[in-house]
């Protein structure tokens, strides 16, 4: 198999994409920090996040308040060392109140392969619990469950 490591081809570009929802599908804000630079820089939503261990404080506060999340990444563009993805995840609050959240993300890479710039724009439309579309059991999406396009998403 090809590196995963700049510059890209569409084959690694894809991969990179899936490893990373894999990872945001464990929940595990530790694991998740690790493709990241020590000094990785992001905004996400209206929030601005710089290193690692912003990174585990941003996800583990996330992941306390989006329960149940669910989440499928998808390819939209890669250069040599960015990648850009579109994604829609599924959660709840702690009221039972059903989410689906919409974004978009630009990725750049450093040499080594890990994301040092992360640029996310996400919407949340709630949903009754009934339009819920990710059902599989928390962790990786099974290989054959559906993609955003396959979905309608």
């Amino acid at each position: 198999m090809s590196s995963l490591i700049p510059p890209f081809t569409l084959e690694t570009a894809t991969r990179k994409v899936r490893l990373a929802e894999d990872g945001w599908n464990s929940r595990d804000p530790e694991r998740v920090s690790h493709v990241y630079t020590p000094d990785s820089r992001w905004r996400n939503r209206a929030e601005f996040v710089n290193g690692r261990a912003e990174i585990v404080a941003f996800l583990t506060r996330k992941w306390a308040r989006e329960l149940d999340y669910r989440l499928i990444k998808e390819i939209w563009a890669f250069t040599d060392d960015r990648i850009a993805v579109r994604f829609a995840y599924e959660w709840h609050d702690d009221s039972g109140n059903w989410f689906r959240s919409y974004g978009n993300e630009n990725w750049e890479f450093d040499a080594a392969g890990l994301m040092q710039r992360r640029f996310a724009c996400i919407n949340d439309l709630p949903i009754r619990e009934s339009e819920r579309k990710y059902h599989w059991p928390l962790g990786r999406r099974p290989d054959d469950h559906p993609g955003l396009t396959e979905l309608g998403l």
